[in-house]
């Protein structure tokens, strides 16, 4: 494919990860992204067949970036202090974030019970960001800057209180300090001085 044809593409998904993001997977339709793209409905399909290769590229996408972001920030010797605070701020951003929960689209998708779960993009997802944090928390536990912890158990009550949080968001009002407390214990967990309000 073209470097035009990348673009476009690019463009589709991010423009209809919002949509998806804003309305859930089932709302979502190859006209809403059409609307939301600028493309015609030709334009659209020489891309993409249906809303559903759309949302499956975004998903598979998702891990990759982050495991990719940080294993290369590793690489470069980054603090590790420094590569938690950024992944950090961006989770607490999302959290805060109750308009636009691609969590909510997410879980849409894959309770269909027509979804095979052999192929669950989901489980995908969550190996690659498990393996990319404790590698995240193994790297600093060695650079000295994070408390010897178990890395699994402290990325599963990040990712579980954060997914819980993107999902409870939609569903009632949470008040803003949830994911400040959130970030401030794991951040306890991890480092030996953490000031308390943070």
């Amino acid at each position: 494919m073209s470097l035009r044809g990348d673009r476009t593409r690019q463009d589709i998904r991010d423009r209809a990860y919002r949509l998806f993001a804003k309305k859930g997977f089932k709302e979502v339709t190859m006209k809403d992204i059409c609307e939301g793209t600028g493309l015609s409905r030709g334009g659209l399909y020489r891309h993409y067949e249906s809303t559903e290769q759309i949302f499956l590229e975004i998903v598979d996408a998702f891990s990759d970036r982050q495991k990719n972001e940080v294993f290369s920030r590793m690489e470069n010797h980054v603090p590790a202090v420094v590569i938690l605070e950024e992944l950090l701020l961006k989770y607490e951003r999302e959290m805060n974030d109750s308009e636009n929960s691609f969590s909510l689209a997410i879980c849409e998708y894959y309770s269909d019970p027509a979804i095979s779960k052999e192929d669950n993009a989901v489980k995908k997802q969550y190996e690659i960001s498990k393996a990319a944090w404790t590698a995240l928390i193994n790297y600093g536990i060695g650079t000295k800057e994070f408390k010897p912890v178990n890395p699994e158990s402290v990325f599963h009550i990040l990712v579980f209180a954060y997914q819980g949080v993107r999902m409870y968001s939609r569903l009632m009002e949470m008040d803003r300090d949830i994911s400040n407390q959130i970030i401030t214990e794991i951040k306890r967990l991890l480092l030996s001085e953490v000031s308390h309000g943070e």
